[in-house]
């Protein structure tokens, strides 16, 4: 059990009648508890709620609900009092003073999700889910962080890591009596294991693609010539007048980024420079830009003015624009204005009116197929921290070493040393292996009151 002294935090939604939470952790949380609260009976009985009038040196301040949690039976594995007060800011400034005075201190950011990680309440991979679940801001994002939570992939990976301290620990006693030349960890079942330890990083690392793009929003960029309608389509998408519509070429010089849910998932929505011939020295930084966000995009919408290029002229240039930005994002080439007269629809080309809003829903359900498509494993484990993928990155890498050490013949103990440094890999993920600059980067994003 990890202790310390007990900290306070209030946390709060401001405004007339909303109510703001107070929590105490520590040994002394019930003794700060009470000097707010001294009503409450000598005999506090756990998870039992109690009003009771609040009050400081000059008098009550307040009345609110108490809830004491007895350690390790509660958030962070310490004792734990939640207190439910009027949201007042003046009332939450006189109530923290008074349990300052009574011996608690202010929390660090992230520091009652730290006591928790310390207390072995969770692991490292599950308190950074934390963070993920406040700052959720689509459905997708707040499944991936609630599946993280609830601490299937800390003990996916403590079950890898396991595996490989037990093979580990044969190999090293194999050390220990190597002058009798015994084998207690049999090479073909240690080959087996490693084979599959690799494959599953593999799947880990590529779910990443998916889970980084859900968790980060999925960046779209919306690339064509001048007045192909690239700003009408954003605020179509958007359903606002948020990038300027003009008829004079150029208008847009450089890239404008909004964020909107489609299908549960937050989509990047990116307004570029219009692609063309220039010698305006400000517009071709706008056209470079413009190809840079489309390579780092996962997918390019090209858009095309179906008033002045037919079906066949504008699949070529989409074969050339593609030569440009590479194969990583999917391309979707796409004529807008057919509501234009003498607009011929065609059937091998998405066709739509950003105007109308004709053929909307059609483009709308591309990019959430293409989420779909990203997301193979369907209800697998998704991997969405770019620290976990870096870490799984570097476990694979040991353990295909530690293959070809096996397949040269070397000795026990390079072996032994390429699997310890894969198990300290994954020991990273769940916290098993950690330093104090990783913690306090991790839990520094927190805010005060988790």
């Amino acid at each position: 059990m990890y202790e310390r002294d007990t900290i306070v935090a209030i946390a709060s939604a401001p405004g007339t009648g909303a109510i703001a939470l107070s929590r105490l952790s520590g040994p002394r949380a019930l003794d700060v508890a009470t000097c707010i609260a001294p009503t409450l009976p000598q005999d506090v009985v756990a998870r039992k709620a109690y009003f009771a009038p609040l009050v400081d040196a000059e008098g009550q301040v307040d009345e609110g609900l108490l809830t004491f949690f007895k350690g390790p039976h509660s958030f962070t594995g310490e004792d734990v009092v939640e207190v439910g007060i009027h949201g007042s800011p003046y009332i939450q400034q006189r109530l923290l003073e008074a349990m300052l005075k009574a011996g608690a201190r202010l929390a660090q950011p992230g520091e009652f999700t730290l006591r928790a990680f310390l207390n072995r309440k969770m692991d490292l991979s599950q308190a950074e889910a934390v963070a993920d679940l406040i700052a959720s801001r689509s459905a997708a994002q707040h499944k991936l962080a609630l599946q993280q939570l609830r601490g299937g992939f800390g003990q996916r990976i403590e079950a890898l890591r396991q595996q490989l301290i037990d093979f580990s620990a044969l190999i090293e006693l194999e050390l220990d009596f190597s002058e009798e030349d015994v084998e207690f960890a049999k090479r073909d079942d240690l080959l087996v294991l490693i084979n599959e330890l690799i494959v599953i990083c593999n799947d880990l690392v590529n779910s990443f693609r998916y889970g980084n793009a859900v968790r980060q929003g999925l960046p779209v960029a919306i690339i064509g010539a001048p007045n192909s309608g690239k700003s009408t389509l954003l605020n179509a998408l958007l359903q606002e007048d948020r990038a300027i519509v003009s008829e004079i070429p150029g208008t847009t010089r450089d890239t404008v980024e909004e964020t909107i849910t489609l299908g549960g998932v937050l989509f990047r929505f990116i307004d570029t420079a219009g692609i063309r011939e220039t010698g305006d020295t400000i517009e071709k930084l706008g056209i470079e830009r413009s190809y840079k966000k489309a390579r780092e995009a996962s997918i390019v919408v090209l858009l095309g003015d179906a008033g002045v290029m037919n079906e066949s002229a504008f699949r070529t240039q989409a074969e050339i624009f593609r030569e440009r930005i590479g194969h990583g994002p999917q391309l979707i080439p796409v004529l807008n204005k057919s509501d234009l007269p003498n607009v011929q629809v065609g059937s091998r080309v998405m066709t739509i009116s950003a105007k109308t809003g004709a053929g909307m829903e059609e483009l709308k359900d591309a990019f959430t197929e293409h989420v779909e498509a990203l997301h193979e494993s369907d209800g697998g484990i998704v991997v969405t921290n770019v620290r976990h993928v870096e870490a799984l990155g570097h476990a694979r890498q040991a353990l295909h070493e530690a293959r070809q050490a096996m397949a040269k013949g070397v000795g026990g103990e390079l072996l032994a040393n390429d699997l310890r440094r894969a198990q300290h890999h994954l020991g990273e993920i769940t916290g098993r292996i950690t330093t104090d600059d990783l913690l306090g980067s991790i839990f520094g994003r927190f805010c005060i009151g988790k």
